[in-house]
């Protein structure tokens, strides 16, 4: 089996010596250098640089630079997806993110990790979760999200969260670790 297939599958697998591996990331690599040194205001190019980086790609995405994630191809986008500044993403599994979602800055999504035992993380080994961002998901600044994690429709995450556990739909949650705080309510839309 080869060391992209175990990732996919939760396996464990060597992410630093993989020949394969490491010509993804730095195809990846090359790939995000044109694409955050292009013009924010460049927005054919922006979109085909990213088209050709990303698993697939919706309508009307936005992701303002700098932008960073280890591979692209797992990564998966849909429509009218909002990113700011900073977003870094190691997709060593697949990452899903739905429609109409917003991601404030210096936001993480880490689909990969390493052992705990420092003896397989010291030989570059890994293991991966796919990460899953529903629809209408709002999610604040400086928000960390672990490898396993999803996130249900229409929630939103407060700022400097650690996501550790799923996060239900429809709910305010917060915290480090992140924790469900209230449904999403009319209390929440402005003039209500």
């Amino acid at each position: 089996m080869r060391e992209l297939e175990k990732a996919s599958a939760g396996l464990l697998y060597d992410a630093l010596h993989d020949p394969e591996l490491r010509a993804l990331r730095d195809q990846a690599a090359d790939q995000l250098y044109d694409y955050n040194h292009s013009r924010q205001t460049d927005r054919i190019r922006r979109q085909t640089l990213l088209a050709a980086l990303l698993g697939s790609l919706g309508d009307e995405v936005t992701i303002t630079t700098p932008f960073h994630c280890e591979y692209g191809f797992n990564l998966h986008l849909g429509d009218n997806v909002h990113i700011d500044t900073n977003l870094t993403v190691f997709d060593g599994a697949r990452i899903d993110i739905g429609n109409n979602v917003f991601i404030a800055p210096n936001v993480g999504l880490y689909a990969s990790d390493h052992p705990m035992d420092a003896e397989r993380r010291n030989q570059g080994m890994k293991h991966a979760s796919p990460i899953t961002i529903g629809d209408n998901v709002w999610i604040g600044a400086s928000t960390t999200i672990l490898p396993g994690i999803t996130i249900g429709e229409g929630s939103v995450i407060g700022s400097g969260s650690v996501v550790t556990h799923d996060i239900p739909a429809g709910m305010v949650a917060f915290g480090n670790p992140c924790r469900v705080v209230r449904p999403v309510s009319e209390q929440d839309t402005p003039g209500s």
